[in-house]
């Protein structure tokens, strides 16, 4: 009798574990440039509504939301950078010391009204090093006391592509802010970031939207943002048996593969099928470089609209986890 007793006890504190735990909820942040600002947005709608995910992927600035709000920002903070960090200086590496001068050399660096044009010491692929953009992230991240992805208060995962294998590279350990700025690099913008012997840029090259990823971490219900404006059809392949040949010869295969290939457009079309809430933001009228304090505010405002009109599932969420 005391066995049985004590086995009921048991598995009454295993079932009341499990309710008390409810469905994991996994949040996917797009890539979208200047558009990850209507990310914000849908953070804020969430945040009222008291729905805080358990897991957190991003890709490109869907990282860099995605990341910092996995650090500890709050949706009001992360508002308050968008709409006050200068985007064009922090992206371009522009030297505030040379920027009234037309042109100017230094240490081997090409400057012309102090954005950085050649630098004959550079090896690779893109314009801009990032380093700007990477040292804000580390600061932010420092101030939350979240170098690594270790020490994160929610799990997270950010994608990138490696260049020159072309394919998908999931980071989830080391440095939270060389990750975010190897995850936004885009190809033959910034420069590649190398993370294990990986060469990595922008992970929207191939995989967008990543809820399969998501999945993979554990979550039941995936709330995706999605930032893309345009709908993704797949494009007939084309041979280009001859170019590729020559394109693995100087270490581009990855990249020429993509372009001929858009593997990308498949993934993202199944990933759209696997979303629980699907949050699309409409901004015709902005693109990947509107970045500017006026622009931003609209597009955390048009984010957190596409948010509300989700709104009978975010409240059926909410009761369910209840």
């Amino acid at each position: 009798m005391k066995r049985i007793l004590i086995i009921t006890a048991c598995l009454t504190l295993m079932l009341t574990t499990a309710l008390a735990e409810g469905p994991k909820i996994g949040l996917v942040l797009g890539g979208g440039g200047a558009k990850g600002a209507a990310e914000v947005g849908v953070l804020k709608v969430l945040e009222k509504y008291g729905i805080k995910p358990d897991y957190i992927v991003g890709t490109s600035i869907g990282s860099i939301v995605g990341g910092l709000y996995a650090a500890g920002y709050s949706a009001a903070e992360l508002e308050t950078m968008f709409q006050t960090q200068e985007w064009l200086t922090l992206l371009t590496d522009r030297s505030s010391t040379f920027a009234n001068e037309p042109y100017k050399v230094v240490d081997g660096v090409t400057y012309i009204f102090g954005f950085p044009i050649i630098d004959r010491q550079a090896i690779g692929l893109g314009v801009m090093k990032g380093s700007s953009i990477e040292h804000m992230l580390d600061s932010m991240t420092s101030a939350k006391g979240c170098k690594d992805f270790a020490s994160l208060k929610i799990p997270f995962s950010c994608v990138a592509a490696d260049i020159r294998s072309g394919k998908e590279v999931i980071i989830h350990e080391g440095s939270v802010a060389k990750a975010m700025r190897a995850s936004m690099a885009i190809p033959g913008v910034f420069k590649p970031v190398e993370i294990d012997n990986h060469m990595l840029v922008d992970g929207g090259m191939l995989n967008n939207l990543p809820v399969d990823v998501c999945r993979n971490m554990g979550a039941d219900i995936i709330i995706a943002v999605d930032l893309q404006q345009n709908e993704q059809k797949p494009r007939p392949q084309t041979d280009m048996t001859a170019l590729t040949a020559i394109a693995d010869l100087v270490g581009l295969g990855g990249i020429l593969n993509w372009i001929t290939n858009r593997p990308d457009i498949e993934k993202y079309n199944l990933n759209r099928k696997d979303i629980d809430i699907y949050i699309h933001p409409s901004m015709p009228d902005v693109d990947v470089t509107s970045f500017g304090n006026k622009k931003a505010a609209r597009m955390i405002q048009q984010g957190a609209e596409a948010a509300q009109q989700q709104l009978p599932q975010l409240t059926d969420l909410v009761k369910r986890l209840l």
